[in-house]
């Protein structure tokens, strides 16, 4: 027997049936939302945290790569086992434990984020970040890319909630990073370093997060706009009034365009597709009148046209209008590149401007729609894989995006880590000195390279491969 099969048989003989090695078991864990695959030798299904630690041990001393995965979201390839190596399930360590006294959550990394939101709920208390995958994404999985959300522009990301994380050190040795306390200045902070480093510094078992007191009321508006730079002006002309919206969202007018033509969701009747804003204030009912008055008055004088939400049912129906943004590009070709960049606040109208000289220069379709607020835009690259010409355009018309988002000091993600799909463009984000930092941090905790190996560092081109041809269970109408 090789290596992997003997580590293979002690990993049997620890776990027994909790190790899946059938073929259909190894294909549902081998991609993730990127859709590119791996090949796993084993599954292992967690049920115990302690599991994790043995699992943990067997790989290093084996050096065998492992890979934890909880929903299988990851839209840049985070959760595919590239190099192969075990596949750790942590999806059934869901518990979740309130305490209403110190406003906590003490939960695992397979909770669903939605299902946490609505627990908290019934509380009193509200757990704010949101990415739109929050009816499958996990805690653990955020957690793993520091996700984000519609309400960062107020609440902040996922790191802002985390006060502890337990769990295991590439070694199989448990650790506890963080307290269930506000504050926490004792030694190194590598709660914060484990959050966003995408698995390949330690396994997250247990989680405890802060919570904050339910908002009670929300007014939404939508509003259309001249030109981009009319709407990019809003967060910062927003904030010298004093008005702090929990979500602030941004369209182009060629996602509108889109919207209209594929969907047919006329936003504004006889209004030509424009930019718009979906804008969303909450807090008490006395609060927010005065900040939906500072909004109205500076919506009619900058915006072509605006809409404020009356009930629940309007304002649904103007959410509906961000929602579909995504699903209508869908319609134009068979694959969709959804690039989360960041750029200062103040800058996104450059950044805006530059994807609409690549549309035009390289003739490709290609939407904004996203979180101006924080300055995270989704820059949208619609091709046909199967079209060469095409396909060729798209990845030049990406690099150059890349280079252009490093020019204006911002980030190349924003929200959906770097994974595989990321590989090519992040040693640019980053000087030799701070390259050979982060290097030296993965080989002082993970010497052995066995977490999550083929990420952040390893240049992986996602194009030259080939996909799986299959619907995501979250992708399907009945979802």
């Amino acid at each position: 027997m090789d290596n992997s099969d003997h580590a293979l048989c002690a990993l049997r003989k620890k776990l027994g049936n909790c190790v899946k090695t059938s073929a259909e078991d190894l294909y549902q864990v081998s991609y993730d939302g990127l859709k590119v695959s791996g090949s796993p030798q084993a599954l292992i299904e967690i049920s115990d945290e302690k599991e994790v630690g043995s699992v943990l041990k067997l790989a290093n001393e084996f050096c065998v790569p492992v890979t934890s995965r909880g929903s299988g979201s990851s839209l840049t390839g985070g959760a595919t086992p590239i190099l192969g190596g075990w596949v750790m399930d942590l999806s059934c360590l869901s518990s979740i434990e309130i305490d209403c006294d110190n406003m906590l959550a003490n939960c695992g990394p397979g909770v669903v984020v939605g299902d946490l939101q609505e627990k908290v709920a019934e509380y009193g208390l509200f757990y704010p970040p949101d990415p739109s995958s929050k009816k499958f994404c996990t805690i653990g999985g955020n957690i793993a890319c520091n996700a984000g959300g519609l309400r960062c522009v107020k609440y902040g990301v996922t790191r802002d909630y985390v006060l502890a994380l337990s769990g295991y050190l590439p070694t199989g040795e448990y650790v506890r990073w963080g307290r269930s306390t506000r504050k926490f200045a004792t030694g190194y902070n590598l709660r914060d370093l484990w959050i966003g480093s995408e698995g390949t510094l330690g396994v997250v078992t247990g989680i405890t997060l802060r919570l904050i007191l339910s908002v009670p009321s929300r007014i939404t508006f939508l509003a259309a706009f001249s030109n981009d730079e009319s709407a990019l002006t809003a967060p910062l002309a927003l904030s010298t009034l004093g008005v702090r919206p929990s979500i602030l969202e941004y369209m182009d007018q060629w996602t509108i365009d889109c919207l209209q033509k594929y969907v047919g969701v006329e936003v504004f009747s006889g209004v030509e597709p424009k930019p718009m804003l979906l804008i969303e204030l909450d807090g008490t009912a006395e609060s927010l009148e005065s900040e939906a008055k500072m909004i109205e008055n500076w919506l009619s004088e900058n915006a072509i046209g605006f809409r404020r939400a009356n009930s629940d049912e309007e304002a649904e129906e103007l959410w509906e209008v961000r929602r579909q943004g995504s699903s209508s590009m869908k319609k134009l070709a068979t694959t969709k590149l959804n690039e989360d960049i960041v750029v200062p606040i103040d800058r996104q109208i450059e950044l805006v401007e530059f994807v609409a000289s690549l549309r035009d220069n390289f003739n490709l379709k290609i939407g904004v729609f996203g979180h101006c607020g924080d300055g995270n835009l989704h820059v949208n690259l619609m091709y046909d894989e199967e079209n060469d010409g095409e396909s060729r355009k798209s990845v030049e018309a990406l690099h150059q995006l890349m280079d252009k988002v490093i020019e204006l000091d911002g980030a190349i993600s924003g929200e959906h880590g770097v994974g595989l799909a990321k590989t090519p463009f992040v040693r640019n984000q980053f000087n030799d000195a701070e390259w050979k930092a982060m290097l030296a941090v993965k080989k002082a905790l993970d010497p052995k390279g066995i977490l999550n190996p083929g990420k952040i560092f390893d240049v992986f081109n996602p194009w030259d491969q080939k996909k799986e041809n299959i619907v995501l269970s979250w992708e399907r109408k009945d979802h």
